[in-house]
């Protein structure tokens, strides 16, 4: 039996496959970013662990901050308003019934109830602590006096005790520290984990091979996912969040740290040398002028506010007493939008106004800074802002809270400590020159940034140590 030997056809040469997504080259970029991996996750590893608990005192303290305008008005609903009977008596009985009632104190400031139904304050230096004061409201109608509390600045005593809460813990200077930790973190941890996020939603999208529509991977970006294991469901739900919250968390960071104890004070400085510094009026008195009389700040303060409104300051107010021999200060109170802040100086002893300033006139960087801290307050847009403000503290307490959550489930179950996930390869030296010369820069100018990102460094050396001294699973 003989035997058939099939030949089979040649086969033509087709086009090249495409290459895997792992066999592709890697671009500049995408080498570079391999190489500072590692070095973001730990950043964002070590500040979310260590940063974590200060940003959560944080965000709770600043939500109960955002109701407090409501609850103010509330507890002291009897203090600020009063049942208009009549017309108002003229501001120099309101402000003489309110001196009497506080012999011997100096007048600091006086606010003409902004409309009717409302109280006329007038705060004197009772020798409290710093930005307190002794403040008398008095009823327009009958100039009686309602109520005597201590404020802080124009803040009534809850609203004081939340904003110190939230500022220093109640501890006063040394415990403005813990706010600005979190505020020079902040903007790191935001920025850090919006790469992370990123890229590894792009990483996921260059390994699907184009496969999933382009809406899905929208989807998967910017809304988290409900299916799959807890913690892949917990680090989409984390990391859109994050996202969503991205803007606003930056700017609560920014406008933190210009008020904060240390970086404050290099901002200040910056803004001094550029000359962004918000200006005032003069209260300097010509040579010519004479010296209001001796007792007269009650009569002096219907002149000085009638001069005020008849330069076009209009609104509430706050009118400030000088010095003998300086110009009293009107300056306009309204800082929700559109910011009303005018000012005039008024020589008390014959209605002259000496000095103005209009907001209009303000160095951009100036009317920024008023705008950002009104914003960071809640003031600039009202309830709106507010709700913005409550908004940005939920989505930064369950950033914080979903993150431990995640490291708790990553904890070894042979003992351990859980260091950041998927980091044991060393970063690029490239990469870390190039963090290295920012994060120095920046440290300087955020010291409690520079001595933070310092002990996170050698908390780091030391698990790497221990990390690589662990024998290798099989």
């Amino acid at each position: 039996m003989s035997e058939t030997t099939r030949t089979r056809p040649p086969v033509e040469p087709g086009p090249p496959s495409d290459p895997s997504p792992g066999d592709r080259p890697r671009s500049a970029g995408a080498t570079w970013w391999a190489g500072l991996r590692p070095l973001l996750m730990r950043l964002h590893f070590y500040a979310g662990l260590f940063v974590g608990p200060f940003l959560l005192v944080a965000a709770v303290t600043g939500l109960l901050y955002t109701l407090t305008p409501q609850i103010d008005r509330a507890l002291y609903a009897d203090v600020l308003t009063a049942p208009v009977t009549g017309p108002a008596v003229p501001v120099r009985d309101q402000v003489a019934a309110a001196m009497a009632s506080q012999p011997g104190l100096p007048v600091t400031e006086v606010r003409p109830a902004p409309g009717p139904g409302d109280t006329t304050r007038v705060s004197f230096d009772a020798d409290l602590e710093p930005s307190y004061s002794r403040t008398v409201f008095v009823d327009p109608s009958t100039g009686g006096v309602r109520a005597t509390i201590d404020t802080y600045a124009e803040w009534l005593p809850f609203r004081a005790t939340i904003d110190n809460l939230h500022r220093s813990l109640l501890l006063g200077d040394p415990g403005r520290i813990y706010t600005e930790l979190a505020a020079s973190w902040l903007w790191v941890l935001t920025l850090s984990g919006l790469a992370i996020w990123v890229v590894r939603r792009e990483k996921r999208r260059r390994n699907e091979n184009g496969h999933s529509h382009k809406a899905r991977r929208v989807r998967r970006t910017l809304l988290p996912q409900d299916t799959g294991p807890g913690r892949a469901r917990l680090r989409s739900w984390h990391g859109s969040v994050g996202l969503w919250a991205a803007v606003g968390m930056l700017f609560l960071s920014a406008t933190g740290l210009t008020w904060s104890q240390f970086a404050g004070a290099n901002v200040d400085t910056m803004r001094s040398a550029f000359d962004w510094t918000t200006p005032s009026v003069s209260d300097t008195l010509p040579a010519t002028s004479t010296a209001a009389p001796v007792g007269s700040v009650a009569v002096q303060t219907d002149r000085v506010l009638a001069a005020a409104r008849g330069a076009g300051v209009a609104g509430p107010v706050e009118v400030t007493p000088a010095d003998p021999g300086g110009a009293w200060t009107v300056t306009q109170t309204t800082r929700s939008w559109p910011t009303q802040q005018d000012s005039v100086a008024v020589d008390p002893s014959t209605g002259a106004v000496v000095d103005q300033l209009r907001f209009a006139d303000w160095p951009v960087a100036a009317k920024l800074a008023r705008w950002g801290i009104d914003a960071h307050m809640g003031i600039l847009f009202g309830v709106a802002n507010q709700i913005v403000l409550a908004a940005l503290a939920l989505a930064i307490i369950c950033l914080v809270v979903w993150g431990y959550r995640m490291w708790w489930l990553r904890r070894p179950t042979r003992g351990g400590f859980a260091g950041p996930p998927g980091v044991r390869s060393k970063p690029a030296f490239s990469a870390v020159l190039t963090v290295g010369a920012v994060a120095v820069l920046v440290g300087l100018a955020l010291p409690v940034f520079g001595v933070s990102l310092i002990a996170f460094l050698l908390i780091d050396a030391v698990v790497q140590s221990v990390r690589s001294d662990e024998p290798a699973e099989a």
